[in-house]
């Protein structure tokens, strides 16, 4: 049987069947990308409780030793961007610590 040979019937049973095809592309990305988690800004796996592991880490450490730490991780993941199998979210993830490193220090 083709797509072209389906009858209003067959097409009825196809919708009770999976119904998240009844939503637009936008409607159907929208919820998808909701249920998604953000692997760069905020995995959950960094998080415990109400602290995130970064929050932790800078309360730990004086100043310079934390940006010590964000220079360091941002070369981590331009290091090995092209060799892990997900570049663009290791470029993300340098781009965050470089981000988070220009937020803590002082120059001005």
């Amino acid at each position: 049987m083709s797509i072209n040979d389906a009858t209003p019937q067959d097409w009825d049973r196809l919708r009770e069947a999976a119904p998240a095809i009844e939503k637009t592309g936008l409607e159907a990305w929208s919820s998808l990308k909701g249920s998604m988690e953000d692997n760069v800004n905020s995995p959950s796996h960094y998080t415990y409780g109400n602290i995130e592991c970064i929050e932790g880490i800078e309360a730990s450490m004086t100043a310079e030793a934390f940006q010590g730490y964000c220079k360091g991780a941002c070369l981590k993941y331009l290091w090995r961007y092209e060799r892990k199998g997900k570049p663009l979210e290791d470029l993300k993830k340098a781009q965050w610590y470089l981000n988070k490193l220009i937020e803590v220090t002082d120059y001005e």
